[in-house]
């Protein structure tokens, strides 16, 4: 079996399956969906599998966090998948003009942003080997290495323009000749006399000439392919298309697109300029929220941008060490819980975050603890003002983590950069470790649910709704039903009230208010949530009363839903109630009444 094959069908399945699939890419960490009806996809499912680390819906895309691993799961998935004989004739997603700008960003430059890493990694381990005196600089084997490293951006357009005519539905091959056409080696930086002009250009290493140009080659492509008989279509379109969009591209285009581009990039420069110390302290404390909402792309691609108009970038710079920031406030919390579940999680996303893979971090443990989430943003504060303060600059793009460290380093001063940048990596570490050791408080809770063992007898769990009990294999969704989640029962309530079914500790309330999650004070975990995919809803319809970590005594209103508003805009109510952490009981059975009270024993989880 395959390595990930489990996996994959599970992610398949609970996105909706292959039909409700349009589109999947990847980067970093993520796979990245279109989907026909987001509405089908099941969050707390794939939350809950172990190999996704959470799910997001932003810029029109459906997210799923997996991981470092992600490339080995998407190339799994892609096997899965036959997205190319999906009919044409499907209608697209509608999205806002936000959430097109990020998709296109994304289709663009995301493709090929690993090997960009790669060789900008290739370039700066090359500096590093000759500051070493491995070999010289001057040597022959320095410039092959080198060339390795500088071929990707010297030849940058070619890879855009295949990238572009992808996104634009073109053929690919087009944008790749387009690009290739505007970085022949003997017309760049030239006097050319074309149509009474004198032009006199470069476009190597150049973004936006490419990109400009392939969206004035799609509508001709689109145009001539309707008009151009099938006998010579073949080769008829692409000799025009070709022909009109590269001169127009090269003389007019081009050199607009290069002076806009330019200022852009002075500006940024500019502003950065002003104040390079609170730049840095703005920029590096608010990168993660970036990372949230998905929009640190965009500060990927003015990078890419300043760096090919051949400007090293102060910006990206800022945010080299915010993961060492999120690393060190984890393991300080690893040292300080008592919580075994919660240990064992610091340790993976440890590892990954030190080698720049933040998200198991911040998803899986600093995000649901504001005040070190909090402590993480302020230790990044911190390096992005020390960068600002040592004026370190982007002049590669390079990899995450300790392998993003080379693109810092330029081709002159080497150790001097390499020291200093070293020192703020260290500097930044312990700042955040000491303050998150110093801050961090256990939620008693949490405490007692390792200490206190379950052998000390049962926990008994009311019903926090009135109505109809139902198995959980009656439940109109897979993954409750199946008891993946945990053992327990549905309540097909008769009223929009959920009540705490003990008295505990609210470790989760969704902001959507359909899920709220408690552990009572023998460390039985009960998750309570109310309908099918009502999350989808986006909290209309649901009042929540009590927030994550309040401590609340049975019979506690909990949340107000409106019942019979959500059954009319399509979603079953019926109320999920498990034992979340059904492994650590011998056993967890339901009461055997057809109906119940707010308040009866509806669950008993036995030792």
């Amino acid at each position: 079996m395959k390595k990930y094959e489990d996996l994959v069908n599970y992610i398949i399945r609970n996105v909706g399956g292959k039909e409700n699939i349009t589109d999947v890419t990847h980067c970093v960490t993520r796979l990245r969906f279109k989907l026909k009806d987001e509405s089908r996809a099941n969050d707390e499912a794939l939350k809950a599998n172990d190999g996704v680390i959470t799910v997001m819906r932003s810029a029109g895309q459906y997210q799923v966090v997996i991981g470092n691993h992600v490339p080995d799961v998407y190339a799994e998935l892609t096997e899965k998948l036959d997205l190319k004989n999906k009919s044409a004739a499907e209608p697209a997603k509608k999205m806002s003009f936000k959430e097109k700008a990020l998709d296109l960003i994304s289709g663009i430059f995301f493709p090929s942003l690993s090997i960009l890493c790669a060789c900008g990694m290739i370039k700066g381990i090359n500096t590093i080997c000759s500051f070493a005196g491995l070999y010289g600089a001057e040597s022959d084997f320095y410039n092959l290495v080198n060339a390795i490293g500088d071929s990707f951006f010297y030849f940058f357009p070619i890879v855009i323009g295949f990238n572009t005519a992808k996104k634009l539905n073109m053929n690919p091959y087009l944008g790749l000749v387009i690009g290739a056409a505007l970085c022949y080696p003997t017309i760049q930086d030239v006097d050319l006399h074309i149509l009474g002009m004198n032009v006199n250009v470069n476009y190597t290493t150049t973004v936006l000439p490419v990109i400009i140009t392939c969206f004035i080659a799609a509508p001709i492509e689109r145009f001539l392919n309707r008009v151009i008989p099938d006998v010579i279509k073949s080769f008829a379109v692409p000799t025009v298309v070709l022909l009109i969009s590269v001169i127009l591209g090269f003389v007019f285009i081009g050199p607009v697109v290069n002076a806009v581009s330019a200022v852009i990039s002075q500006s940024l420069l500019s502003l950065y300029g002003m104040s390079p110390v609170l730049a840095g302290i703005v920029f590096a404390a608010l990168w993660q929220i970036f990372v949230i909402f998905g929009i640190h792309i965009t500060f990927i691609v003015l990078c890419i941008i300043n760096l090919s108009e051949g400007n090293p970038d102060p910006l990206l710079a800022s945010q080299v060490f915010v993961a060492f920031a999120t690393s060190a406030v984890v393991l300080a919390i690893f040292f300080r819980t008592k919580n075994k579940s919660l240990k064992s999680t610091c340790i993976p996303a440890f590892i990954s975050g030190i080698f720049g893979i933040t998200e198991p971090a911040l998803y899986g443990i600093t995000i649901s603890r504001p005040l070190m989430f909090a402590v993480s943003c302020i230790g990044a504060g911190l390096s992005g003002a020390l960068c600002g303060f040592f004026g370190f600059k982007y002049y590669q793009m390079a990899g995450l983590g300790l392998f993003e460290l080379p693109a810092l380093l330029p081709a002159e001063g080497t150790g001097a950069v390499l020291t200093k940048a070293i020192m703020v990596m260290i500097i930044t570490f312990v700042f955040s470790f000491v303050l998150a050791f110093l801050l961090y408080k256990e939620d008693k809770t949490a405490e007692e649910t390792e200490t206190k063992t379950v052998t000390a007898g049962q926990s008994g769990i009311a019903s926090p709704v009135k109505g109809t009990v139902i198995p959980l294999s009656e439940v109109s969704d897979d993954a409750f039903a199946s008891g993946a989640l945990g053992k327990g029962c549905a309540v097909r309530p008769s009223e929009g009230k959920v009540y705490a079914p003990f008295d505990g500790t609210v470790l989760v309330m969704f902001p959507t208010g359909h899920a709220v999650g408690l552990v009572d004070d023998n460390g039985c975990e009960v998750l309570i949530h109310i309908g099918i995919n009502t999350v989808s809803l986006e909290g209309k319809y649901f009042t929540k009363h009590v927030n994550i970590g309040d401590h609340v005594k049975k019979g506690q209103l909990l949340v107000e839903f409106d019942n019979e508003a959500i059954k009319k805009e399509g979603y079953s109510t019926d109320t999920i109630v498990l034992v979340s952490n059904t492994k650590d009981y011998a056993s967890v059975t339901c009461t055997d009444a057809s109906e119940t009270d707010a308040g009866s024993l509806l669950i008993t989880a036995a030792a």
